[in-house]
């Protein structure tokens, strides 16, 4: 294979006029086309046909013509340009704020809840914004984000992650769900202590609103969070108080986890803004409130430290503040 001399490059300018050149075949003509003094044409042709060792015009005293070289090299030469010029669009575009696409990651148990006010702030105030939305569990959202493949993340927080800069939305209580017949169903002012009894069912892992869950219960003093037995091995999880009854893992999302309390198969935690959503599919279902101050979580967006688009998500994060206030959550500051 011959090798290829690449010390010396065509500029844009020498790309410019020879382009010029071979579209009008005439050098004053060229020249006016392209804004540039006849003289200074002539030579930056002159010195593309020397940067690539061929020749490219064939100069009369009546005309220009393109040499065989000359055709074919128009061709890329045009080419060139064309990107340049797509390039700088491109640029142009990028700079103005809240166009082009924002991947944004979302675990499943804040995802159902909060996106129609996402997705309803994005359509009304940034309707140039290209939203693409991933729902994935927070070890893998946080792997996307480092990787580059997502930009921004909603979820829940503290991450203690370097590099990763958190901008808090809100904080929710947790409030607990019972079937009809238990002895906390539709009570307020629940103590911690409660969860110490209960036959507690929670997500599978990897969600991080099972770690939440666990992290309540040590809390409250429970100590056996251990899989256990089955809730149905151990003669149901109804209305009786059952000390100490071991945490179980019983299923991959809130939906499911309330149909299964609902049939009595014990009770669970569910962040507020899952409530509304979540007990609506059963009216076999109960909502019971803890007492002051209630276990809570804090959701937040998320972001690379030092993101190019840092002051677009820091706008974002303001306008979905705003936007949240009428769900059943306490709107941080910025």
């Amino acid at each position: 294979m011959r090798a290829i001399n690449r010390g010396k490059q065509p500029s844009l300018a020498q790309l410019r006029a020879f382009a010029a050149v071979a579209e009008q075949l005439h050098f004053r003509d060229a020249a006016a086309a392209i804004g540039m003094s006849q003289p200074a044409l002539s030579g930056a042709v002159s010195a593309l046909e020397e940067t690539l060792g061929v020749q490219l015009l064939e100069r009369t005293t009546r005309k220009v013509l393109l040499s065989p070289a000359g055709e074919r090299l128009a061709v890329r030469a045009k080419a060139v340009l064309d990107e340049v010029e797509a390039l700088l669009e491109e640029a142009d575009a990028v700079k103005a704020p809240f166009t082009g696409a924002l991947r944004l990651g979302v675990i499943p148990t804040v995802a159902p809840y909060l996106l129609p006010t996402v997705l309803g702030l994005v359509h009304e105030r940034y309707p140039d914004l290209d939203l693409q939305v991933h729902e994935e569990q927070t070890s893998s959202l946080l792997e996307g984000l480092a990787a580059g493949r997502l930009d921004l993340l909603l979820l829940a927080v503290p991450l203690g992650v370097p590099g990763v800069t958190e901008l808090p939305l809100f904080d929710e209580d947790f409030v607990l769900v019972t079937p009809l017949d238990h002895w906390l169903g539709g009570r307020e002012g629940i103590p911690r202590e409660a969860l110490r009894e209960l036959n507690l069912l929670l997500l599978d892992e990897g969600h991080c609103l099972r770690d939440q869950a666990l992290d309540i219960c040590r809390e409250a003093g429970r100590e056996n969070l251990g899989a256990g037995r089955s809730p149905s091995a151990e003669g149901g999880g109804g209305g009786g108080r059952r000390a100490g009854a071991p945490v179980t893992t019983t299923a991959a999302g809130l939906s499911t986890l309330v149909q299964l309390v609902a049939g009595g198969l014990g009770v669970t935690l569910l962040p507020r803004t899952a409530v509304r959503v979540e007990t609506s599919r059963s009216s076999q279902l109960l909502t019971g409130y803890f007492a002051d101050p209630a276990p809570t979580r804090r959701v937040a967006l998320a972001m690379r430290t030092g993101a190019a688009r840092a002051a677009e998500y820091e706008e974002l994060a303001a306008a979905l503040r705003e936007a949240l206030r009428p769900l059943p959550v306490r709107v941080l500051g910025a």
